[in-house]
């Protein structure tokens, strides 16, 4: 099984347009010098980080290094300081109203918790982007949340529950819809799998690779789950020092010898992952 779902991935991965005429990758969020300070403590120090087209990026580092604070300042839910983000080709400071709301509708979120209106039934919440950003009848956004619900794995009846009703997988899978409700290009995941059981968590991770590759989604992850490291990013990114101290494949950060990041890519647990993929004992 795992040795289709990696040829179905590759064949995908040689369709989607990584590269261009020049041979360079395309890029679809790029972060230069991004500075960002909560009063006189500063998370973030001229942080430079690109993501390509097509790519499942994983973001990790220490905790309270600043992986959540980055994303949230590329969604402009918090201020920076210094720097540039440029989004889809677009700088995101720098365009009208009117393009601004074209690039958030390119754009998906999945917070850690959720974050699904209490008072709303998961329908309803799948279809708040719907009702903010398009003209739609509302039978037009039954049929699509239809959809998306079923995309993510829920059954039907999930439709009509409302957030209390919901198991914690479920409730990451109805975010997920809601994050997939405008097709972005462009997917942020914060902590997907955190709460879920070794068995939700890696359905959640093949969901997510199943998704960007019939979809063509690019996915940024921020996470600390070394399985979701090891099974489904394309590439790695390490938030250290105030910066990304390292990107590459997981071969890179295997073989990297910056003291943090060995200790939690070859430290004991991860050893014991790597083994179980090569199908040791």
């Amino acid at each position: 099984m795992a040795g289709e779902h990696d040829d179905m991935q590759a064949e995908t991965m040689d369709e989607r347009p990584h590269a261009g005429p020049s041979g360079e990758r395309d890029v679809i969020l790029s972060v230069k010098g991004l500075t960002v300070s909560f009063g006189s403590h500063t998370v973030l120090d001229h942080l430079d980080l690109d993501i390509y087209r097509g790519e499942i990026l994983g973001f990790v580092g220490a905790s309270g290094a600043g992986k959540s604070v980055l994303m949230r300042t590329v969604l402009r839910l918090l201020p920076k300081q210094s720097g540039t983000i440029t989004i889809l080709g677009s700088e995101y400071d720098k365009v009208s109203d009117e393009e601004r709301m074209v690039l958030d509708t390119r754009l998906g979120v999945l917070f850690q918790h959720g974050a699904l209106f209490s008072a709303l039934t998961v329908r309803e919440n799948i279809q708040v982007p719907m009702r903010e950003y398009l003209n739609l009848s509302q039978e037009m956004m039954d049929e699509l949340a239809r959809l998306k619900i079923d995309m993510v794995g829920l059954a039907p009846e999930a439709a009509d529950k409302y957030p209390s009703e919901l198991s914690g997988g479920m409730i990451k899978r109805a975010a997920l819809a809601r994050a997939l409700a405008l097709d972005p290009d462009l997917v942020f995941l914060d902590e997907p799998t955190s709460g879920l059981d070794p068995i939700g968590a890696a359905e959640f991770d093949n969901l997510i690779a199943k998704l960007r590759d019939t979809l063509g989604l690019t996915v940024y992850m921020v996470t600390h789950d070394l399985d979701s490291l090891f099974s489904v990013c394309d590439r790695i990114a390490v938030l250290g020092q105030k910066k990304v101290l390292v990107e590459g494949t997981i071969e890179d950060m295997l073989a990297c010898d910056d003291e943090w990041v060995k200790s939690y890519f070859r430290g004991k647990r991860a050893r014991s992952i790597v083994r179980e993929k090569d199908g040791q004992p």
